[in-house]
């Protein structure tokens, strides 16, 4: 095979981050429209990263963060993005870089990327399981582990709670093309 000097995996890549920071900078001008609402994982180990000390304690490899009801003051540049959350009813600033976003998902209408980590990260340390979720605001959560080649998007679908109740008889749990349907009740406390 011949080399690609064009590289057009880090073309790729570029160009999905590109989609978050657009739909991230629409959410920080208008709000969040209909039922959108996104899960964002990100290396928390990745140069640029901000966290409390107390978050990077209980997430030392790997975060996601729920932008949904309960985030404020979302700002975005170029390179990277802002937001408070709140976590076990305290709030907490978090800043992160584009280059650290594993995984980008809208459940609302099944849309998802996932990103290869720069050489840079996975020179650090591998990958781990994110923690459990918190409360309301932002929840971590493991989606399906697939193969994938670099630049390739793929939907992901996460899993329900083991003590989630089950999904009302009129709403498939599995649309066409086989991914599950989560629904945010399934994470409230009931």
């Amino acid at each position: 095979m011949a080399d690609d000097h064009i590289r057009y995996d880090l073309l790729t890549q570029e160009a999905m981050r590109s989609v978050v920071r657009r739909v991230l900078k629409d959410a920080a001008a208008k709000g969040l429209s209909g039922e959108h609402h996104f899960f964002i994982s990100f290396a928390t180990t990745m140069p640029g990263v901000k966290l409390s000390p107390r978050l990077r304690t209980q997430y030392a490899e790997e975060m996601t963060i729920v932008l949904q009801h309960q985030f404020w003051d979302l700002t975005v540049s170029d390179d990277t993005f802002e937001v408070g959350l709140s976590f076990n009813g305290i709030p907490e600033r978090l800043t992160v870089p584009f280059a650290a976003i594993k995984g980008f998902f809208d459940p609302s209408v099944n849309f998802g990327l996932q990103f290869a980590q720069s050489s840079e990260a996975a020179d650090q340390k591998p990958p781990q399981q994110p923690a459990a979720s918190n409360t309301g605001s932002a929840a971590a959560a493991k989606a399906d582990e697939k193969p994938q080649t670099a630049g390739e998007p793929r939907r992901k679908t996460l899993p329900a709670p083991a003590d989630a109740a089950p999904a009302p008889d009129d709403t498939p749990d599995k649309p066409p093309g086989g991914a599950e349907v989560v629904r945010l009740d399934r994470f409230r406390k009931k």
